[in-house]
């Protein structure tokens, strides 16, 4: 989970048994009274409905977005299972305060690397592919535009940013130097495998997925190489509706790119790359965010949320 602070915001609850570790984006992380954060075997993840955008946690939070981030996940694990290990140790074994918005976890040292996966091309790759005709190092043919298919899908990982900084696009060269050839290929290979695996299942459900990003850890046990923090949310990953698919231009999105246009547009009054902080999102981006997220959650999984 990538940090912001280790200070405990006003919004993190104390919980019986559980020490609050850290507040990042938009979870906040407990390990086991009078462990030791950096040593815990086992840790209590807490999904918040704080949203972020642009580097920035934006206000006010989405409403029921914990509670459908965490079934969302806890959908996928279970379809990847068979594919990688995943640090999940219970979704029922929780506290009741933070009930169907936390896991228990197994602790993991994470691999500084977030594991991308695009199978169309659009947002930062396609600005890679503008500027230089390659993405993650794949130089891709010529003429292709927004929301151009990629067929494979392509590996492009990027370095996990400090709080505060931007994460950066990397080649798979980079990759293999900064974590080792050996495990740099078995993430491209995991990735790709649970990619292919999940653009398959939500086709089936009538939804393009765009990319998603994924992030690994080996377990404090007994050195498991483990898929953690979230998967296939609509906060990692961009899922189109397949009916209002166009190539050339930009897609309706049942994911946080709702929240990023409305961040860029004109009705904001906001320029991203600013120091200034993002304004309030206005109640109608509040709700249609809100049931862009349960729609997502509801057409992948066949359940009503």
């Amino acid at each position: 989970m990538s940090s912001t602070t280790s200070t405990p915001l006003i919004e993190a609850p104390q919980l019986p048994g559980w020490d609050h570790a850290v507040t990042g984006k938009v979870r906040e992380l407990y390990v086991p009274a009078d462990v030791d954060p950096a040593e815990a075997s086992e840790v209590l993840v807490v999904a918040t409905d704080r949203i972020s955008a642009y580097d920035h946690s934006l206000q006010p939070g989405i409403p029921d977005k914990g509670r459908v981030l965490t079934a969302i996940s806890r959908f996928w694990f279970d379809q990847l299972a068979d594919l990688v290990p995943n640090h999940v140790i219970s979704a029922s074994d929780v506290p009741a305060e933070v009930a169907g918005r936390a896991l228990r976890c197994h602790g993991l040292d994470m691999v500084p690397l977030e594991c991308v996966a695009r199978g169309y091309l659009t947002g930062s790759g396609l600005a890679d592919y503008r500027a230089g005709g390659s993405v993650g190092g794949h130089v891709l043919p010529g003429g292709l535009v927004d929301a151009s298919r990629l067929d494979p899908a392509i590996f492009t990982p990027s370095t996990k940013a400090e709080a505060g900084e931007h994460d950066q696009n990397i080649t798979v060269a980079q990759a293999r130097d900064l974590v080792g050839a050996e495990l740099a290929d078995e993430l491209e290979h995991l990735t790709l495998a649970a990619y292919e695996r999940a653009r398959t299942i939500a086709a089936e459900r009538g939804i393009l997925l765009a990319d998603t990003k994924f992030e690994f850890g080996r377990s404090r046990t007994d050195g498991t190489l483990m898929l953690g923090d979230e998967v296939l949310t609509p906060d990692s990953s961009r899922f189109w509706s397949a009916d209002s698919y166009v190539e050339g231009r930009t897609q309706p999105s049942l994911d946080k790119q709702f929240v990023r246009n409305w961040l860029t547009s004109r009705a904001s009054g906001w320029h991203k790359g600013t120091a200034a902080s993002p304004p309030p999102l206005p109640a109608d981006v509040v709700e249609q965010t809100r049931d862009r997220y349960v729609e997502a959650y509801e057409r992948l999984t066949g359940e009503r949320f």
